[in-house]
């Protein structure tokens, strides 16, 4: 390892994925002397970003001087997530390493449009703040959860088909004057700043897809080693999140995943959301199985609803929700064909066991054993938080970035 592959950014990197956790192992790792690695390690520590953990003894008969094992501080900085939904938002600050420190969840309408829905949810962050014992200055960056297909080059949602007026808006623009409206306070580990609280600008906003933050932070959390995992969320809409080789796997602008626009060939009368007719979302999401429970005489609002039934076991709505697996089923046999993922996860409002046991049936009744036969299916582990959590999770990864962590460490003066 040569070059800036070996600079202070780099080192950081090792120390958080345990690849190199001591001086030792990080001079065996990229070749530097000993005074280079501590000199780049000092920069690191007087930072903040670096803590000396246990002590870690010497292997061997020689015996020799123990080391402390180096660990990333995480909790020298904050990071509120936001986590949309169509009908209620949640709002989280998260320490680095992704603990909760205070939540908060409410109503929150998706089609009252953009600036509505978040300056609501900005107007919740000072109390946030104040529950989580930090101040304005430790907040590194926001990350935001929507539910539609977005541009990562742009933080901006690209025609959502459940998001009616949120079209190319500049999320990352307006979240960041709505901080600033309601904490006060210039935030402390900006994009182009030092990372150190309160000495630089506005904190960086990062924008993306509900399931692409929810597989995100579901893979991290429950299956590390697996090299392609899927996560199909199933509420309002439908639509699927895939990490490849521990990345979230976007597509070409972001419209990875959106599986809830597949075209049923049996259901040409369905009117989707998005104007089409026939897509999986209008017969197998949480709206659609709450439609059709309201007209059989069970007045239910939304996919939440749908859940809240499931929950105390109506037949009506395990019947359904087993019917809705079925229909998702057909659409995974193809999914799982061309991805072959390790690990299926089902998430949302109606990831319980009427509607996977119907995933189910379909897709080992008509996928190919091969594509299968490392197939594990399961159901989300972190819950309602996995949404914030894979927030969060998101702008550290791109805080501390090598190259960006070495930009912000030299606008430091370090």
């Amino acid at each position: 390892m040569t070059g800036n592959q070996s600079s202070a950014g780099h080192l950081l990197r090792l120390i958080r994925s345990g690849r190199a956790t001591t001086r030792g192992e990080l001079q065996r790792a990229t070749g530097l002397s000993r005074s280079t690695v501590g000199n780049r390690l000092d920069r690191l520590f007087r930072a903040g970003w670096l803590r000396d953990g246990a002590t870690v003894p010497v292997d061997g008969p020689s015996g020799g001087r123990p080391s402390n094992r180096l660990e990333f501080d995480a909790t020298h900085a904050v990071v509120l997530a936001v986590d949309l939904e169509t009908r209620h938002g949640r709002a989280a600050v998260l320490n680095l390493g992704g603990a909760v420190l205070a939540e908060r969840a409410g109503t929150v309408n998706i089609e009252d449009g953009p600036d509505r829905v978040l300056d609501r949810v900005a107007s919740w962050f000072p109390a946030l703040l104040e529950r989580a014992g930090v101040t304005p200055e430790d907040v590194c960056g926001i990350g935001v959860s929507v539910p539609g297909p977005v541009d990562g080059r742009t933080g901006r949602v690209v025609q959502p088909p459940i998001m009616p007026g949120w079209d190319g808006y500049p999320i990352p623009e307006r979240m960041r004057d709505a901080y600033r409206e309601h904490v006060g306070a210039r935030g402390g580990a900006g994009e182009g700043g030092s990372g150190a609280p309160g000495r630089d600008g506005d904190p960086v906003v990062l924008v993306e897809n509900d399931a692409n933050l929810m597989a995100y932070a579901e893979q991290r959390a429950s299956h590390p080693d697996c090299a392609a995992f899927l996560l199909v969320k199933v509420s309002t809409g439908i639509g699927a999140g895939l990490v490849v080789d521990g990345e979230m796997y976007r597509g070409i602008d972001g419209g990875a995943g959106d599986i809830g626009h597949i075209r049923l060939h049996d259901r040409p009368d369905a009117l989707c959301m998005c104007g089409s007719y026939g897509c999986l979302a209008a017969v197998a999401s949480g709206r659609a199985l709450a439609g059709r429970l309201t007209a059989a005489g069970v007045p239910t609002a939304s996919g939440a609803g749908v859940r809240e039934l499931l929950a105390a076991g109506r037949p009506d709505a395990v019947r359904l929700a087993r019917e809705a697996g079925r229909r998702v089923g057909e659409v995974l046999v193809t999914v799982v064909t061309v991805l072959n993922p390790g690990v299926l996860m089902i998430a949302g409002d109606l990831a319980g066991a009427p509607f996977v046991t119907g995933v189910r049936e379909l897709l080992y009744q008509r996928a190919m054993p091969r594509s299968t036969a490392h197939l594990t299916v399961v159901t989300s582990r972190l819950g309602a938080r996995a949404g914030l959590v894979g927030a969060g999770a998101m702008v550290v990864e791109h805080l501390y970035e090598p190259e960006r962590a070495d930009a912000r460490l030299a606008a430091m003066g370090l």
